[in-house]
């Protein structure tokens, strides 16, 4: 069983009912759907047969939503797409326009006000670069210096110049209303660049009285990276977004980055997820590059809790594959995760208290006596977040019986949840737990699992015990 998780996109290769449940069975824990490039009723009608994949797999599936935040992205372009010549001159328009090679609109309005002649402006994660040359009334004239395929609704980064877009638009607010009257269960934040971001859409939630959505804000540029610590430090976790911030950043940088963002969240308990191009030659191709194998194995191996697959779910060939690909990838590299050493990281920070104790005592234990789970029944998922952040070797059973919780611990490392029945009695948990690690990890007779949590289950607010069970 893999504990890296696995975020899958959705879009038009993969919307199909079949396609979905194609990619559950091969290893999608959170299906994402970005709000960049989907309407509302798409929304519904993926998180509908999700919820319905769910009950019919007893799987569960959590739901993720990108906002479309502060980004500017590009227009339609006649036939989806133009190929822009090296040397060649193009206008920016702000108005809405079908776009071609001499030609092409941007998503904000103000976009020609923002910009000096001798901008850089790069499009499609760094790919085209232009310069500016003129600026007319309602156009930027541009000269192409690098070249090539430009697609609908690709972004748009303006080279050392922020552009004063607000943080939230209006859309943006009404797409975290919709996220919370669907019951999303993560809330991704495009292009977060300080702290008061993520405050402004925790108001909202509070607003909203929502206290399910986790926000997970998207590093995408040097002001979200300089102000790391403060943004993990609020946030239920991070993903780092490698596109926009290898434009933004030198390319050379995102590796050192990607490693030091894992640790600071491992460190404190957050969620880490690294995303962008991990698996992307799979667009087109049935086998990874062993670049992108090497890419994902990097990631798994320092520890972070989930990857993610982006176009090759949503436009690729080849998406149920690439998931079940990038699955077997994990398991493989996860044989070779110093577990030792990530305990030990974990330790040197966490609070002296009782259920911290415990939860190093379990996974220490654990993994001495090669247990084949560890069962955590709980009502909030705290006591089994808390084992996840010491990252055992063996895969963590939450039970619990709400289905919140359940919902909202698919993305952390290890943990696999279960909803149950209310616990009445302490011998009931036992029995629960060790049916939940028979059916989940096949473990057969004379298996060993460790089982811990608080008790009684609704009345303790900690971890107050650890049994281990031979089965």
């Amino acid at each position: 069983m893999k504990k890296t998780k696995i975020i899958a996109t959705i879009g038009p290769a993969s919307q199909e009912k079949e396609v979905l449940k194609d990619l559950i069975l091969n290893g999608m824990n959170i299906a994402r759907i970005n709000l960049t490039h989907a309407s509302h009723e798409f929304c519904k009608d993926i998180i509908q047969k999700i919820n319905h994949l769910n009950a019919q797999l007893n799987t569960h599936v959590s739901i993720m939503l990108d906002t479309k935040g502060p980004d500017v992205i590009v227009g339609k372009f006649d036939g989806g797409s133009a190929y822009l010549n090296s040397g060649d001159k193009i206008r920016i328009y702000t108005n809405p326009i079908l776009g071609d090679s001499t030609k092409f609109s941007v998503s904000y309005p103000e976009f020609i006000h923002d910009i000096k002649i001798d901008n850089t402006i790069q499009l499609n994660d760094g790919l085209i670069e232009l310069k500016v040359l003129e600026k007319g009334y309602d156009y930027l004239l541009c000269q192409v210096v690098t070249g090539g395929f430009i697609e609908d609704h690709k972004g748009v980064n303006v080279i050392g110049t922020k552009l004063n877009i607000p943080f939230l638009s209006e859309e943006d607010q009404k797409d975290i209303q919709f996220a919370s009257e669907m019951g999303v269960d993560f809330l991704a934040l495009t292009n977060v660049s300080s702290v008061e971001d993520v405050l402004q859409v925790n108001d909202i939630l509070i607003n909203l009285e929502n206290d399910h959505i986790a926000i997970i804000p998207k590093i995408e540029n040097e002001r979200a990276v300089d102000a790391i610590d403060d943004i993990i430090d609020i946030s239920d976790g991070v993903m780092i977004a490698r596109g926009d911030l290898g434009v933004e950043i030198p390319f050379e940088r995102i590796p050192g980055i990607q490693k030091t963002i894992i640790h600071k969240c491992h460190r404190i308990g957050k969620v880490s997820i690294v995303a962008t191009e991990m698996m992307a030659s799979m667009e087109n191709a049935v086998r990874p590059t062993r670049a992108e194998v090497s890419d994902v194995a990097t990631a798994v191996s320092d520890g972070v809790d989930a990857v993610m697959l982006s176009g090759e779910t949503t436009v690729g060939k080849y998406p149920a594959e690439t998931v079940k690909i990038m699955s077997k990838i994990i398991e493989t590299a996860e044989e070779d995760v110093n577990y030792y050493e990530l305990l030990d990281q974990a330790m040197r920070t966490e609070k002296q208290d009782t259920t911290g104790s415990i939860a190093y005592s379990v996974v220490e234990c654990a993994g001495r006596l090669k247990a084949n789970a560890i069962v955590t029944p709980t009502m909030s998922g705290y006591t089994s977040r808390k084992i996840s952040r010491f990252r055992p070797s063996c895969p963590i059973i939450a039970l619990s019986p709400d289905e919140k919780t359940v919902k909202n611990l698919t993305i952390y490392y290890g943990i696999y949840p279960e909803k149950i029945k209310t616990i009445k009695t302490f011998d009931e948990m036992m029995e629960l737990s060790k049916e939940a690690a028979t059916k989940i990890t096949q473990a057969e007779y004379g298996d060993r699992i460790v089982i811990t949590g608080g008790y009684p289950l609704k009345e303790v607010k900690h971890t107050n015990f650890m049994k281990i069970e031979d089965l």
